[in-house]
């Protein structure tokens, strides 16, 4: 195939995941991009790097700090910076050249930068500190309008607030400002908040690293005076966390502090360095309380005006405490900030009673409102957040366990005030609003949608509007716990980051969002939570009240990094886990001699929440072990570690025959007779060929015997479909995506769900609610069917063993009532799409492939004659090569472009 068409531009073009990154922590940073061109079958040759001192010296060609030269690779992404070691808070300035598949080189300009932040842990001269002692105030009195049982029971911290003023006697040039807390921050500059970011610095284990932002200041400043400020609050480090909301447990520490520095580079030439010290001003204000679980608190009456602009007077505050140092690592963010995504507007508003208003946003959400308001001084309103409303119409508060969920507001008085908490979040669709003046219209609330800003990466749709509401839910459930770590839920008394709910679903949050960069940081959270044993932990970051070692959660220390090797050829991050993931094994290989996973799974879980269909527990350890076999056989094999990749190979064909012998008769039972035992045999290939097709019926009985209806829990929920499909049944993997009957993601739908239930009865027509004792209605795990949308509704996968989707499967599988479906991936080497419908008895399927890729696209036509593209006979169609008829249709093979097929009955 030849391509046609200008030369390749690079698109694009990103650095360690991001577009010019500002405080990046990485001393060799990798560099990618996007070849992009017009035709078929476009292929980069050849590549050039620059890397300049500045744009003025990038824009005359040159890279003074490093140049590749021309490099004869089709390379476009993890390209690893090796040119002189970098210094902190250098920009470097880059550029690159592509040459095609005819040595043409691209002639655009396309240019980016990225930024070192503070790489020596002497760079940093500012000190921790904190509020001053002295000017901690107490609660609120019992009996005050806003008295609570968990206000007075547990004693929480008021925010607090920081300041320094400073003059700058030169124009700055250029100002950047590295900042952290133990606690959460927001930094301000003369009286304007710095970046949009929320919930800085992100959770890690504060003891051992804490992350660092990096802020480009210099539009903020000014010569003369100027003010830096913070205010700070308890987030995961003071605040209630996790099951410790029971009783206040301090997981990390008892007090938030601040460690700031700016760097000022002035026209003169001169570089003045501010840091946090005890010379800083301390104080509180209008925030009483803001706690993560339990909500936050904002007293208008007592707001400090414009303390954060100069000339403020601040001689009732008083000097900053110095806070305790610490030789815990300060990193640089790896993964994208928190930020406000998204803003919903009221569905309805209902007036319950004088003052009090349930208000339905329409869709289950994490983040918090904003409200307007007018009223007379000292005026108390409360917002309840909650995700369902109770038979009564009022809102359901039982499955928030002891999270609060709960917002006040005090009014100053003298005009319209508006109300928004930024140190705390909620998970909810509904917002009870008690106490507020006059009538509550829809312009004056809104629900603020906050979540990791992770890039959009594909999108999805069909014919059938409940598959449509199903994969929005899917969406909106990632949304809401991607949120600094991949949490279980948004609610309640728990939001950690449980490892299998991430692995799980993680195939499905690739086709989603670009996640490269989320867990890559979430990686180093798995490790630093790693037992000395060499036991992965069932959470991260850890909390002390969970465990490690369970089967299929702690096996997400292997299963994750594969993952993202196979999506975005991420071989650095294999690298660098590669000796924390051998000491798994090593755990794994010592408990267990016979090769059968029956000791050291601590918790155990099994497969949570499954249907009255419980799997041997030992059974779904030995294969998820089984997994973890193969993918560091594939992981070792990727890094050139042939001897471990045979060693790994080896130990999979142990464990496979133990499991055979130990859990599998002559007629293909798997012990247990559960969904889930038959998908984890099938899905991980621990069954011999001749026995496959057995297990395969008894599956199939086991779902007619429940009147094709699921039972699967968190962990064989993913398997389903796809393993249907694989063997034969996407028939009856499509009635089981389309049931509306319980159990099925159609009951919780017909039944007003927005988001992925924790179970699969979390609220039934004959129970109503399940327990509160467990029962989210935003967990995502169940919605690793998402997968399978993509992959075999719309038909984007990758050939077995491709790496990125350098080699692309475009293979649809038609079903139930669909007649038309299409999807987008937007991945690491371009946009994958793939989009088929049913016109009478014409199947046609429009496809595109991205440049540097292959595809193999199947079609259901068993003849050539009966396809056209274009069209065209095939014969005749540009850049499509005829491989032959299997089992599943046509196989063509094409290169990159766009193609319209098109089959005829017959």
């Amino acid at each position: 195939m030849s391509g046609t068409g200008t030369p390749l531009e690079p698109h694009r073009l990103r650095c360690e995941y991001q577009v010019d990154p500002i405080g990046l922590g990485e001393p060799r940073p990798r560099l990618s991009w996007e070849p992009v061109g017009e035709g078929r079958g476009r292929r980069q040759t050849a590549y050039r790097l620059r890397v300049a001192s500045s744009a003025e010296v990038l824009a005359t060609g040159t890279g003074d700090v490093w140049d590749t030269g021309k490099v004869a690779s089709d390379a476009t992404f993890g390209v690893a910076y090796d040119g002189p070691a970098l210094t902190s808070g250098t920009r470097y300035h880059w550029t690159v050249v592509l040459w095609d598949e005819h040595d043409r080189p691209s002639h655009g300009d396309a240019r980016a930068f990225w930024e070192m932040g503070l790489l020596e842990p002497d760079a940093w001269t500012a000190q921790w500190i904190a509020v001053n002692d002295e000017a901690i105030p107490g609660v609120e009195p019992p009996g005050s309008p806003t008295e609570s049982p968990y206000e007075l029971g547990r004693w929480m911290e008021p925010a607090s607030y920081l300041r320094k003023e400073f003059a700058i006697d030169a124009p700055v040039r250029r100002a950047r400002a590295y900042v952290t807390a133990r606690g959460l921050y927001e930094l301000h500059l003369n009286g304007r908040v710095v970046g949009d970011e929320v919930l800085r610095p992100g959770w890690t284990d504060y003891h051992r690293r804490i992350q660092v932002q990096a802020y480009d200041v210099t539009p903020y400043l000014q010569e003369g005076v100027n003010c830096v400020g913070a205010i700070l609050a308890d987030g995961w480090y003071a605040g209630h966390l996790g099951f410790s909301s029971k009783q206040r447990g301090f997981l990390y520490g008892n007090r938030s502090s601040l460690l700031a520095q700016l760097h000022l580079d002035l026209e003169d030439g001169r570089t003045v360095v501010i840091g946090s010290d005890p010379s800083w001003r301390s104080s509180f204000g209008d925030i009483l309380y803001a706690d993560l679980l339990m909500g936050q608190k904002i007293d208008h009456r007592r707001s400090l005006g414009a303390w954060d602009a100069a000339g403020y007077d601040d001689a009732g505050w008083l000097p900053a405490d110095p806070a305790p140092p610490t030789d815990v690592a300060l990193v640089a963010s790896a993964a994208p900030p928190v930020r406000v995504v998204d803003e919903l507007e009221p569905a309805s508003i209902e007036e319950l009673g004088p003052g009090v208003f349930t208000v339905d946003f329409g869709q289950n959400a994490v983040g918090w409102v904003r409200l307007e308001v007018e009223g007379d001084a000292g005026t108390t309103l409360e917002v309840r957040h909650a995700e369902a409303l109770d038979a009564d119409g009022t809102v359901y508060l039982d499955n928030l366990r002891t999270a609060e969920q709960r917002d006040v507001f005090v009014l100053a008085g003298g005009g319209p005030e508006v109300f928004e908490p930024r140190f705390t979040f909620h998970g909810f669709r509904y917002a009870e609003v008690r106490g507020y003046p006059g009538q509550l219209a829809a312009d004056r609330i809104r629900l603020r949608v906050v979540a990791t800003d992770v890039p959009p990466a594909g999108s999805f749709a069909c014919s059938n509007e409940m598959v449509n509401r199903l994969h929005s839910n899917i969406v909106w459930g990632q949304r809401g716990n991607y949120l600094s770590v991949p949490t279980d839920c948004p609610q309640r008394d728990e939001r950690l980051g449980w490892t299998s709910d991430a692995q799980a679903f993680l195939r499905t949050g690739t086709f989603i969002a670009d996640v490269a960069g989320f867990f890559s940081k979430w990686m180093t959270d798995v490790t630093d939570a790693q037992s000395p044993n060499g036991a992965f932990p069932d959470v991260a970051p850890r909390i002390h009240m969970v465990r490690d070692g369970a089967p299929g959660w702690a096996d997400a220390g292997v299963l994750v990094p594969w993952t993202l090797l196979e999506v975005y050829g991420d071989m650095r991050l294999v690298e660098r886990l590669w000796d924390p993931m051998e000491r798994w094994m090593d755990y794994l290989r010592r408990a267990n001699p016979d090769f059968v996973r029956a000791h050291r799974r601590n918790n155990d879980y099994g497969d949570w929440l499954h249907v009255d269909a419980p799997t041997p527990k030992d059974l779904l350890a030995t294969a998820f072990w089984a997994c973890d076999a193969q993918a560091m056989a594939a992981m070792a094999q990727a890094t050139g570690r042939d001897e471990r990749a045979t060693a790994y190979r080896e130990l999979f064909e142990a464990i496979r025959l133990r499991f055979v012998d130990h859990y599998v008769s002559d007629d293909g039972t798997v012990l247990g007779d559960s969904q889930t035992g038959y998908l984890l045999a099938l899905a991980f290939d621990l069954l011999p060929e001749g026995l496959r097709p057995k297990a395969t019926a008894h599956l199939v009985r086991t779902i007619d015997e429940r009147a094709g209806h699921l039972s699967t829990g968190f962990l064989g929920i993913r398997f389903l479909a796809p393993v249907l499909t694989a063997v034969g049944r996407s028939d009856l993997a499509y009635r089981l995506l389309l049931n509306e009957t319980y159990p099925s993601w159609g009951y919780s739908i017909r039944h007003g769900a927005t988001t992925i239930w924790e179970r699969w009865d979390g609220w039934t027509e004959e129970r109503g609610f399940q327990t509160p004792a467990m029962n989210s209605l935003n967990h995502y795990a169940f919605g690793s069917i998402g997968e399978w949308l993509y992959r075999s509704v719309a038909g984007i996968d990758q050939e077995p063993g491709a790496v990125a989707y350098d080699r692309i499967l475009i293979r649809p599988q038609l079903g139930g009532d669909l007649t038309w479906a299409r999807a987008s991936y937007h991945g690491i080497r371009g946009v994958v799409r793939s989009a088929w419908k049913l016109e009478g008895n014409t199947f046609e399927l429009e496809v595109e492939v991205p440049v540097n890729t292959v595809a193999t696209v199947v079609l259901p036509a068993r003849a050539v004659d009966a396809v056209r593209e274009g069209g065209r006979p095939i014969p005749d169609a540009e850049g499509v090569v005829v491989h032959g008829v299997d089992e599943g249709g046509l196989v063509l093979e094409v290169g990159s472009g766009s193609y319209d097929f098109a089959v005829a009955p017959g």
